[in-house]
């Protein structure tokens, strides 16, 4: 993962938006803001459930500050037609931004689990530690919101419904979907309550794109 600042967006879309949905995503609106001062790239996941349209979107910046600089408020305070039609219709939206607390090991996996977190844990370097050393585990990655930088009140964000947001973010990296979940069987510790490794929500990876093209 590059840089020292990230941004994360969860959203739902119905079935029937979907594909117009994933146009906006990867013929503009991606493209649109690694234009943005302090954004180097982005990755765009989909919930591997395939009852839902959940998708996850995961900037990465060079830093925190990127989230509450003019480039960045310029682009949220004007938002194009094509984002004003998709904004209101986005379901389940959750976004969060601030800085990479801590990595694990190297490199991208093709399957990621994304988990919220209400606090920070509490030793989060051996939980990573933990779980990029467990089979096919690429890398591990702890996010911290930055609330203040997240809460800024924009043109955009009217558009939506709702905005959730989260204190933190584990990200973790795998080769392949079971060895993630075992990962996280070998670590039950860090999963909410009431959530088994076999029930977590994974993803997989659908786009990428860089700032250099």
């Amino acid at each position: 993962m590059q840089g020292a600042g990230f941004l994360a967006i969860w959203s739902d879309v119905e079935a029937a938006q979907e594909t117009d949905y994933l146009h906006w995503l990867t013929r503009e609106h991606t493209a649109e803001r690694l234009g943005v001062d302090g954004f180097m790239a982005v990755r765009v996941f989909k919930a591997i459930d395939d009852r839902i349209n959940r998708f996850l979107i995961i900037y990465e910046l060079d830093m925190p500050d990127a989230l509450s600089g003019p480039s960045y408020l310029a682009r949220l305070n004007a938002p194009t037609p094509w984002s004003q039609r998709i904004m209101p219709i986005l379901q389940n939206f959750m976004r969060g931004g601030g800085r990479r607390r801590l990595s694990a090991g190297s490199g991208r996996g093709g399957y990621v689990a994304a988990l919220p977190l209400a606090t920070m844990l509490p030793d989060a370097g051996a939980t990573a530690a933990g779980l990029v050393a467990c089979d096919r585990i690429a890398a591990v990655h702890l996010l911290e919101t930055d609330q203040a930088k997240t809460a800024i009140q924009t043109n955009e964000k009217s558009l939506r419904p709702k905005d959730r947001s989260f204190d933190g973010l584990l990200l973790v990296e795998g080769l392949d979907q079971e060895a993630i979940r075992q990962a996280f069987a070998s670590c039950a510790a860090v999963l909410p309550a009431g959530v088994t490794a076999q029930a977590l929500p994974l993803y997989t990876q659908v786009f990428a794109l860089d700032r250099g093209g």
